[in-house]
Parts: C-alpha cells; structure tokens; sequence
C-alpha cells in the first residue's frame, strides 16, 4: 500500500484515524498505530510481516541485553556485535545476494546460481532504525540523565520501528528523537490541522508532479537512445532529477503530515536541495535523515575529520551510499561519482583554495553534477548511461529521430515542469527575510482559512488524478 492510493486514502487512513481517536488511553491508541502499520504492510507482501516482527523480537532482546549488561559492569560488545551483524544479514541477504552472487560469478567464475529473491518493501528503512536503536542503547544515549534510551516495552519498540508513516519511504526517525512520544504525547486540533496540510502539500507533490513528469522520464529515457535528440535527452534527465525530487520528499512530507496527525513530530527529510552551489551542500539539503544516519554510524566512528584520513572515510560513506539506493555497479558508481566531488571539496577546503565564481555558475556547476548522477542512478547500466550522455553533449548523433521533443512534453507536462522548478526555490523564506510585512499579512487569518480551503481543494484534485491515472510508482520502493 502506498499513500497516493484510493485504498489509503479513502478507506485506510480515515479508519485509522477514527479508532485512534476514539479510544482515550495513550497504550491502546499504541496498539491501533502498531496493528494498524502492520495491516499496511501485509497489504502488499503479507509473508515479509514475519520477518520484520522477527526483527523486532531479535533487537529488542539484544537491546535488553545490552542494557542488563552494562548494569553488571560490563560493555556488552559481542551482543552489540551479534545485533548489528543481525541486522546487517537481513540486508545481505535480501538486498544484496544476488548482486554478490553476480560478482562471485563475473569475477571469481564460481559456480553459484542466482535466486528468486523479492526485495521486502521498505528493509532499509527499518534496519537501518533497527541498528541505530541497538547502537544507542550500547552509547547508553539517553534523553536526560536519568533515562535510558532502553525500550522495555515491546510494544513501544514494535511500534517505533513499524510505525507505518515512516516505514517503507523514511525519514529514517531515531529512537531518541521521538521516545518520550511513545509514551507520552499531546494531540490537539491545530496540531492534527498542520499534519493534515503538510500531508496533503506532500500528496500534491507526489501526484500531480512527480507522477506527470515520471511519465514523461520514462518515455525519454527508456526509449532508444539512438532514436532521441539532445535536447530531448536534456528534458528526459531533467524530468526524471525533478520526479525524483518530488516523490522522495513528497512522500516523506507525507509521511511527517502522517506523523503529527498521530502525535508525532519526524524531522524534515528535503531542505530545498536544488538551490545548493556545492555538492557538499547538495547532500546536506538531500534526503538529510540518511545522510546524518551515515555521518553518526559510520562516518565518525572511523574517525570522521579527526582522525585517520578523513578522504577515505568520505570514500567509505559515499560507497556506502551507493550500495544502501540498490545493489548494482550503477549505483555504486553513483554514490562514488558524489563522493569524489565532496571529497574534491573538501580537499580543496582544507588548503584554503576558493574558485572565484559567481554564485549562478557554482550552481549551475553543481546541478550539472547532480543531474548527470542521476542519469546514471535512473539508468544503472553504465554502457547505456554513457551512450545516454554522448546523446546529451551531442557526440552522438542519430540519423533518424522518430519523434521531437513536442511529442514528449504535452500542455500537462509542461505544467508540472515549470512547478516542480518553481517549487525549487524557498519561496517563504525569501519572503520572511526580504518583505517580512507582506509575510506578516499572509499570515493573517483570512488567508489561514484560504489556505486551508486551498488544501482541501488540492486533496480533492489529488484522488482525482488517482483515481483516473494508472501511472503512480514509487520509486523508493526498491530501496
């Protein structure tokens, strides 16, 4: 199941919100959230329900473990060890088997055959949480001083990790950041208003431009290079950076809309990534709870900017990146094609040395970074990524081209287009710190309540479009 579905949006969601509002006990509003999520699981692959509630058993008990250990005195390392290399396990397996299988067999020429293997929906995700809990427990991270970040309860530490507004597209949320919710949270109208806002800002997002301008990427992109100009093959890489753009952070809007309906505050997962004049700064506006994920849990313990050789440490992270978006050579090229510009950066940083150039051309220097990685990201094979550029650069040319550039983009996709660019740019900020008394008139109520009528209108758009589209992926699902 996903957001952007009738089922969801029309039976799923306002059932759930009806019985976790009529029951008044925090424990039992719990107990809707968790049956809740794992009927949202199960709706697509009920046989991988088992498996994530296997995960849930497994790390609760190594972090009560952990936890009785460091009572007697000890670190409780091995189970630390026995935890990660737990959770990691469950990635190799399902995420990586066959890709290992596959360079075993190219490169060792080992006799092991590939398997039918599917991907569980959103294992990511919720390892990745599964471990940062287990870890937190061994740093004995706590919110105050007198309280552990421990989870005692299974129920509670059941629901953190498959809590379903987060599980299968993130933010990836720390057990720290929202433990005293578990237990403890207020709900309110304005609150349950703001979520219902940002649900609906993210829904829009995801429907009415990600989906317009993936169909386009598409058509572009997997059609034959060889029969595209370069300007098409411009506007299909363009299409397909913005699609992605607004179908991760959509969802995870979503998903923060989702949270705060139910008490929950996640943090914001985009911060405006294409206005960065850096990669640097690229991936510290993009998908942000990954990026801070892999600075804490891998980036500083091998030493970070502190110890050891800090480039390399930069090397392993964006390896690290690559392999955790899917298990190809694509995407390892991907997150090393990211990692050798910020490692450059920073080479560079650290010896003083500073480029001149104005900031239009630093950012046109790094969108042209961005937008060809993604090339690679969306097409993964790298013979036909770089037959895809020599078409982009003109260095090769078809003789015949089927269909211009008019055929690709109707009125619609033109639309979107020019609103997924626009909707780049921090529109509320610039107005808050440059004209902060128009800002101040926007605020006033009478176009509070436009705002929400607006909203309301938008959700009625949004179920619209999916009801009459039959084009509505999603494309973190693979990860």
């Amino acid at each position: 199941m996903v957001f952007s579905s009738l089922v969801f949006l029309t039976a799923f969601l306002p059932i759930t919100v009806i019985l976790y509002y009529s029951i008044p006990s925090i424990l039992w509003k719990n107990t809707v959230l968790l049956i809740g999520s794992l009927l949202f699981y199960a709706w697509g692959e009920p046989k991988y329900v088992f498996l994530m509630m296997t995960s849930i058993l497994v790390n609760y008990l190594v972090g009560i473990g952990i936890h009785q250990a460091k009572l007697n005195g000890k670190r409780g390392t091995a189970l630390l060890t026995a935890g990660v290399l737990f959770n990691l396990g469950l990635l190799v397996y399902f995420k990586y088997f066959n890709f290992l299988t596959e360079i075993a067999i190219r490169f060792l020429h080992s006799t092991l055959t590939m398997r039918e293997i599917v991907l569980p929906i959103g294992i990511s995700f919720f390892t990745f949480q599964s471990m940062s809990y287990v870890i937190d427990v061994y740093r004995e991270k706590a919110d105050d001083e007198s309280s552990y970040v421990v989870q005692k309860n299974l129920l509670s530490l059941a629901l953190y990790i498959s809590m379903f507004p987060q599980l299968i597209a993130g933010p990836i949320v720390r057990y720290h950041d929202i433990q005293p919710r578990l237990s403890n949270r207020e709900h309110s109208f304005s609150q349950f208003a703001r979520g219902i806002e940002t649900f609906v800002i993210g829904l829009s997002k995801k429907v009415l431009i990600a989906n317009v301008l993936g169909d386009a990427a598409t058509r572009i992109m997997e059609w034959d290079a060889a029969s595209i100009g370069a300007a098409t093959a411009w506007v299909g890489a363009i299409c397909y950076s913005l699609q992605l753009l607004y179908d991760f952070s959509g969802y995870s809007e979503m998903a923060i809309g989702l949270g705060r309906m139910f008490g929950f505050e996640f943090q914001i997962n985009f911060n405006y990534p294409y206005i960065s004049t850096s990669v640097s700064e690229f991936w510290r506006r993009w998908h942000i709870s990954l990026s801070q994920w892999f600075r804490d849990y891998l980036y500083i313990p091998l030493g970070g900017s502190r110890r050891g050789n800090t480039y390399f440490h930069l090397f392993v992270v964006f390896l690290a990146t690559g392999l955790w978006h899917g298990a190809a050579f694509g995407f390892v090229l991907w997150g090393l094609w990211h990692g050798f510009f910020v490692i450059l950066e920073r080479w560079a940083k650290n010896r003083g040395l500073h480029i001149p150039a104005p900031k239009p051309v630093r950012w046109l220097c790094t969108m042209l970074v961005v937008l060809l990685g993604w090339t690679l990201f969306r097409i993964v094979g790298v013979r036909s990524t770089l037959h895809y550029y020599a078409v982009m650069f003109g260095l090769s040319r078809p003789e015949y081209i089927p269909y211009s550039l008019a055929w690709y983009i109707n009125n619609r996709t033109a639309a979107a287009l020019a609103a997924a660019c626009l909707l780049c740019v921090p529109w509320k900020s610039i107005l808050q710190s440059r004209c902060p008394g128009v800002y101040a008139i926007l605020s006033q109520q009478p176009f509070v309540t436009a705002r929400r009528v607006l909203t309301l209108a938008l959700l009625m758009i949004c179920i619209l479009f999916v009801a009459n589209s039959t084009y509505n992926p999603f494309i973190y699902f693979r990860f």
